[in-house]
């Protein structure tokens, strides 16, 4: 078998008869190195059929804006080019009901097999569960994110990095492989067209919330490579010295590219071993594999994983004993998105998030912790965090983003620490703390944005 059956998961299986077999392409928007498609395509192979990938493009997204989609829509283009040159055809299904028009596809084409991605959110989980409820097909599910599968490395929502580490690293030889090519279809096979009106579709797009797109960084599979292969040159042999630095360009980049699924991670941790590096290669593969595959844990098993009752009973129990205590500071929704607070570093830190649509990783712990300080409820904090880091950064909407903010407000992954005023014990960040740190004035000078 080309792909290893421990990334697949059976929903149900119909008998087999012919007709065609489509990828539903959603988490990971590339043509290579892509678990999920090899799979459809050795589905067509044994079954000698017709692949289609098919998008269902669902235009007032939870939380998404015109960043967000036009980020999205330029990769899509790249990724509708490379399978029309592998004879593979590319179908773009638009509507706010993605599973109601995908059902209706199935039917109009007499599709028999589909091959669904990985993801553990829970609209995603929905629509996973609506395409079960299909006659007449049989349904796979493939983890083409995690190295290491998401539903095979561990059976439960685990405590820690620490308790998911050594089932990772125990595995990991055996799933870290090279990935064979993808073939292109026979000329026979690819005889249906689908012509997408991409300008109709921005046009369609265009009423969205007016986020400003970003320039910064360019959308796509030799993007996404370009910059991999620029943080291993110039940022790996510094790795651990920089990358929690914010006001140092040390970081790989490489958190949009994930989520909107422009590389594999199995790709990069590839490339990246490459490297003589040791210690520095090692310190980012545990942000790139572990940490990354924890938070997957995290939103697969925790049904509440964007509510408090998804943090520990120990970080619960502390924001009843601290429900009343005392803020000296309190901000609106509307201040803090503007980023009009007496923290000059926290204001930098959003304005970090609104012009770039990303925010450095250590600055999106403190950034996080501060609207709890400065909230009347933890309940409000978690609120207020999901919606503007959804709202501005580019892997919004993702299980990284839920566990971090879950980390920073609500201990999640953590330990209890020393009980505070409003805290409890959930770790304190404060602004002398970052000060000791890193050069806090130049940080805030490269986020001023004038």
């Amino acid at each position: 078998m080309i792909v290893d059956s421990r990334r697949i998961i059976v929903h149900k299986s119909s008998k087999p008869h012919e007709g065609l077999i489509v990828y539903r392409m959603s988490r990971e928007q590339r043509v290579q190195d892509n678990w999920a498609l090899l799979f459809a395509q050795q589905q067509a192979d044994e079954r000698e059929t017709a692949l289609w990938v098919v998008f269902t493009l669902v235009p007032h997204y939870p939380n998404a804006n015109q960043r967000h989609f036009d980020f999205l829509i330029k990769g899509l283009k790249q990724v509708e080019k490379a399978l029309i040159e592998k004879n593979i055809p590319f179908v773009l299904l638009i509507d706010d009901q993605p599973m109601k028009v995908f059902e209706q596809f199935i039917k109009d084409h007499g599709v028999t097999v589909v091959v669904s991605d990985f993801d553990p959110l829970r609209h995603k989980r929905q629509w996973i569960e609506s395409i079960n409820q299909i006659d007449g097909i049989t349904h796979y599910e493939v983890d083409a994110h995690n190295i290491v599968p998401c539903h095979f490395v561990s059976q439960k929502a685990e405590f820690g990095a620490y308790t998911l580490r050594p089932k990772i690293k125990r595995m990991l030889p055996e799933f870290l492989t090279e990935f064979p090519k993808l073939r292109s279809q026979e000329p026979k096979h690819a005889i249906a067209t689908f012509p997408i009106n991409w300008d109709e579709i921005e046009a369609l797009l265009s009423s969205l919330e007016c986020i400003s797109p970003i320039t910064w960084l360019q959308p796509g599979e030799e993007a996404a490579k370009a910059m991999l292969h620029q943080f291993i040159e110039s940022k790996m042999p510094v790795y651990i010295a920089q990358h929690n630095h914010p006001e140092i360009d040390g970081q790989s980049q490489m958190s949009p590219y994930l989520h909107f699924g422009h590389i594999s991670a199995q790709r990069i941790a590839l490339e990246v071993l490459n490297e003589s590096a040791y210690e520095d290669r090692e310190a980012f593969l545990e942000e790139l594999i572990v940490r990354k595959e924890l938070a997957d844990n995290f939103c697969f098993y925790n049904a509440f994983y964007d509510q408090v009752n998804g943090f520990p009973a120990w970080a619960k129990k502390d924001i009843e004993l601290h429900r009343q205590d005392v803020r000296t500071y309190l901000y609106t929704l509307d201040e803090l998105d503007a980023g009009i607070t007496h923290d000059v570093l926290w204001n930098a830190a959003q304005r970090e998030l609104i012009h770039k649509g990303k925010m450095h990783g250590y600055m999106r712990m403190y950034w996080a912790k501060k609207i709890l300080e400065w909230t009347l409820s933890v309940e409000t904090a978690l609120q207020y965090a999901i919606y503007l880091n959804d709202k501005y950064s580019l892997d919004g909407r993702d299980p990284n983003g839920y566990a971090g903010i879950a980390w920073s407000i609500g201990g999640v992954h953590d330990r209890a620490w020393f009980s505070r005023p409003i805290f409890g014990k959930i770790r304190y960040m404060s602004y002398s703390g970052c000060k000791s740190k890193f050069d806090v004035n130049r940080y805030i000078q490269n986020n001023t944005f004038e």
